[in-house]
């Protein structure tokens, strides 16, 4: 049976919604979980007699969501250096936390290490598409420069994910840059084209733009963690701003509010596919083994999905196939 760690003492909320999520899960599908914090606090959301497959690992630190990701480092006894060492020591296949991203990240990369040929780890997200389906995108956020390798060993990542997490049985797959044209984006971009352009039977598609992201166009979408990042995070400010815009403008007139009747459908797929709480968390792929770092503010339905995440993430087989496409496409 998977066993997963469970940073319960991250994200904004502290336990409450954690546990909540773990309990949800564990109604859905059989898995070991490993509550780790501080178990007096983290046993009043439990019920008292507790469910099969909840064990404790006890701990007295927290990293909070102000201190510097490297001070995580030394914090032995936190709850996301613990939880992370589960999956070093083989205790765990998996982590997921709530908590600090950066810190997840740092111990992630450090504590359980990089799979062969792969030089820098990359968080990966899921973006909704005008045609139901979704875009994976990567790097968003873990690494702020990057070198024309780096790009085409998230190329590599990318393509494994979406084949075996994602079932695309040959994705497609792209560059992010500011044109189509081969000869646009920075020397960076252009580098990392010529050298994707060289791998043979990949489907790498060429240079995409941003608005492919969302038409369907391409499966998968590499760019730097900055670019990443900032996209990212214009994607959710947007989606805010349109949900807020209908709503206020749905209450302005009598006729906008009847119309909104007929659309109650329409809103809640929009809803849907732009809540982080549907995808639960973003893999960090590259590292041996398997960390989910979700949202500080995740629900329980959130943390239930990080979950499921990760069994899928462990029960694919992802990190085989990424250790077997590196070797394939290795200079």
């Amino acid at each position: 049976m998977i066993t997963i760690a469970i940073d319960a003492m991250g994200g904004d909320f502290g336990p409450k919604p954690i546990v909540e999520g773990v309990l949800e899960a564990l109604e859905v599908v059989k898995f070991n979980a490993i509550l780790v914090g501080k178990k007096e606090e983290i046993l009043k959301f439990l019920p008292s007699k507790l469910p099969e497959n909840i064990y404790f690992e006890e701990c007295s630190d927290v990293i909070d969501m102000s201190e510097g990701a490297t001070d995580a480092l030394k914090r032995k006894d936190s709850s996301i250096y613990k939880a992370v060492d589960l999956v070093r020591e083989k205790r765990a296949d998996a982590v997921v936390s709530a908590g600090h991203s950066g810190a997840t990240m740092s111990l992630a990369t450090l504590r359980i290490g990089r799979l062969p040929g792969i030089l820098r780890p990359a968080i990966a997200t899921l973006m909704p598409t005008s045609t139901g389906g979704r875009t994976l995108v990567l790097d968003v956020g873990a690494n702020v420069d990057s070198k024309a390798e780096h790009l085409v060993q998230f190329a590599i990542m990318g393509k494994a994910y979406a084949m075996d997490v994602l079932n695309h049985e040959y994705p497609r797959v792209g560059l992010l840059a500011n044109g189509e044209e081969s000869s646009k984006g920075n020397d960076v971009v252009k580098e990392t084209h010529k050298e994707l352009k060289e791998l043979k039977n990949f489907n790498f598609i060429g240079n995409v733009e941003g608005n492919d992201i969302f038409n369907g166009k391409v499966d998968v979408v590499v760019c730097d963690g900055f670019v990443g990042n900032v996209l990212l995070k214009t994607s959710e400010g947007v989606a805010e701003a349109i949900k807020t815009f209908l709503k206020n403008n749905i209450k302005k007139s009598l006729l906008a509010t009847m119309g909104s009747l007929f659309m109650i459908g329409a809103f809640k797929s929009l809803k849907k596919q732009i809540d982080y709480a549907e995808y639960g968390g973003a893999p960090l792929l590259g590292i041996n083994g398997c960390a989910i770092v979700s949202h500080g503010k995740s629900n329980p339905k959130a943390i239930k999905n990080a979950i499921f995440q990760a069994i899928n993430f462990v029960e694919s087989g992802v990190n085989e196939d990424i250790k077997k496409f590196s070797e394939r496409y290795k200079d």
